[in-house]
């Protein structure tokens, strides 16, 4: 798991950092940090989220496809 697949989880859900963090039960700090790259996904937090978010190895995968698509897509920003 990534900063992009919990951005992408985050804003599916249409969660603020601080929603998200309360859910996964973590500090905001950290998903704000992971997001900006950081720090990076441990597995504890990946964990943490998997759980929450009541979700599998198969379905992140899907995601990362997902947002890999999409960022194909998305010009450089300068």
């Amino acid at each position: 798991m990534n900063k992009e697949i919990i951005k992408f989880l985050r804003e599916s859900y249409n969660m603020t950092q601080r929603d998200f963090a309360r859910i996964v039960n973590c500090s905001y700090a950290l998903i704000a940090l992971v997001e900006i790259g950081k720090r990076n996904v441990t597995k504890n937090l990946e964990g943490k989220i998997l759980d929450a978010f009541d979700l599998d190895e198969q379905q992140i995968q899907s995601i990362a496809s997902i947002v890999s698509e999409i960022s194909k897509n998305v010009p450089p920003m300068f």
